[in-house]
């Protein structure tokens, strides 16, 4: 991809983006694309935002296991655009091992896969075998399974809802939630049923599980997440003559006299055409200029959702599958990350814990303590195997809470402000915080500029007019 018209920088229009997360990275990226000049500021050492690694000793570790679907067409292009894709590549097709470990039934394995079937055939043998749920609950399950895809997304009744009493409201046991809807949405919500909007819930259902065959099979990155968003995604930036600048905080964001805008950092002021911010919600909120909003006190009523991430390092192979998912234990989602941190021998588990408020302070030791029994409840092998390290990391602003209701706090891309937009998993972009989000609401925001600039849209990629 070029960056567009060779003109003199001069008389290119300037636009800055501030945030260097997945959403800054491509506003950054799209805007350059249509041949403006992109200056992208970032407070932190590095790019990614909060699917970034660092370094343990000889490990390279991600803060927390990401992952993405087929239906992700907005992140999928990112991989595209940073030439990335083969580093993260999607499963052949759905599978998912689950595992179950509650008394007095004792381990007993099962799996979510899907057939090479049009919907909603492809995950009818996977159900109707799914040796988790009574035979009554897996018919159940269907049935609510269809209700949920007559729903109308665009509803906004639907915002206002709790997914656990609708679930509740179609017959859906205690068991049939835990061992499949929040199986599933607790991963991708960070919220158990009872706590997630139905609107939220609805379109990740949707479009995960009834939308196409394949719209549910399972990526991620078989490097590390630094190697993605930050090493690969500079590059591009670079390529396209983005000036992107690390360890610089702005401090303010005002509107000039002649129109323009004034974007202040230590030590420089950057004059702007237009601004992108990509930070969060309470970050935009210490930003925002007057009347760019009408109700910006709404954005700080977007509560945070945490996520805590357990790392164990074993001194041999302890897990045979690349990732599974657990039932009957605190447990949620085990991933091996041996290959992508460079382990040389032995087994690196990551243990991704989603919904995890109760969990989010408590000391490494007690965590240990906790979750190092429940690993040997899981995985057998563990069992006399030695632990050579364990550490956890925790995100507590990780996601947006999908609370009910949320849906009404969530601003679009554009502001009363002209030349200023917003973007980040947490703006309307009608998905949960994820990956895809914050793709979306970059392309979202940086095609708002361009319109309003009077530039060409032809660089915004095929799924933007689904998001806008």
């Amino acid at each position: 991809m070029t960056q567009g018209p060779d003109l003199p920088s001069a008389a290119r229009r300037h636009a800055v983006v501030v945030g260097g997360g997945l959403a800054g990275i491509t506003a950054a990226l799209t805007l350059a694309d249509a041949g403006m000049r992109v200056t992208l500021l970032e407070g932190r050492p590095r790019l990614g935002g909060l699917a970034f690694s660092f370094r343990r000793g000889d490990l390279t570790v991600d803060n927390g296991q990401h992952v993405y679907l087929r239906c992700c067409t907005a992140y999928r292009w990112f991989l595209d655009r940073i030439r990335a894709a083969a580093l993260a590549p999607l499963q052949e097709r759905l599978d998912v091992p689950v595992v179950d470990v509650a008394k007095p039934a004792g381990r007993r394995l099962g799996r979510l896969r899907r057939d090479p079937l049009p919907v909603p055939l492809h995950l009818g043998r996977s159900l109707a075998t799914y040796p988790h749920l009574p035979l009554a609950d897996r018919a159940g399950a269907v049935r609510a399974a269809l209700a949920l895809k007559g729903l109308d997304l665009a509803d906004p009744a639907l915002d206002a809802q709790d997914f656990g009493t609708w679930l509740a409201a179609h017959g859906q046991s205690p068991r049939a939630v835990e061992a499949l809807w929040d199986l599933v949405g607790v991963a991708t919500l960070n919220a158990v049923a009872g706590d997630s909007s139905l609107g939220l819930a609805a379109m990740v259902f949707k479009t995960g599980l009834l939308s196409e065959a394949g719209a549910a099979d399972i990526g991620w990155a078989r490097v590390p997440l630094g190697e993605l968003h930050d090493r690969l995604a500079r590059e591009a930036l670079d390529a396209a003559g983005v000036r992107t600048e690390v360890r610089t905080r702005v401090t303010a964001v005002s509107r000039t006299d002649d129109g323009t805008w004034s974007v202040q950092v230590p030590g420089e002021r950057l004059d702007a055409d237009a601004v992108v911010l990509a930070v969060p919600q309470r970050e935009t909120y210490g930003l925002l200029p007057a009347g760019a909003l009408d109700a910006p006190e709404r954005l700080l009523e977007i509560d945070d959702a945490p996520i805590l991430n357990v790392h164990v390092v074993y001194d041999r192979k302890v897990l045979d599958t690349p990732f599974l998912a657990a039932l009957g234990t605190p447990v949620q989602w085990v991933f091996d990350r041996t290959e992508a941190s460079g382990l040389r021998a032995g087994q690196y588990l990551a243990l991704s814990q989603s919904a995890a408020r109760d969990e989010i302070d408590e000391p490494v030791a007690v965590l240990r303590e906790r979750y190092l029994p429940e690993l040997e409840r899981l995985l057998p092998l563990t069992r006399g195997a030695g632990v050579k390290d364990f550490f956890v990391t925790r995100e507590r602003t990780a996601t947006f809470a999908p609370a009910p209701g949320v849906g009404r706090l969530r601003p679009g891309a554009r502001t009363k402000a002209s030349g200023l937009y917003l973007a980040g998993a947490w703006t309307a972009t009608g998905w949960p915080a994820t990956m895809e989000s914050a793709v979306r609401s970059g392309v979202g925001a940086a095609g708002a500029a361009l319109g309003a600039l009077g530039r060409s849209r032809d660089v915004l990629p095929a799924f933007f007019e689904e998001a806008a």
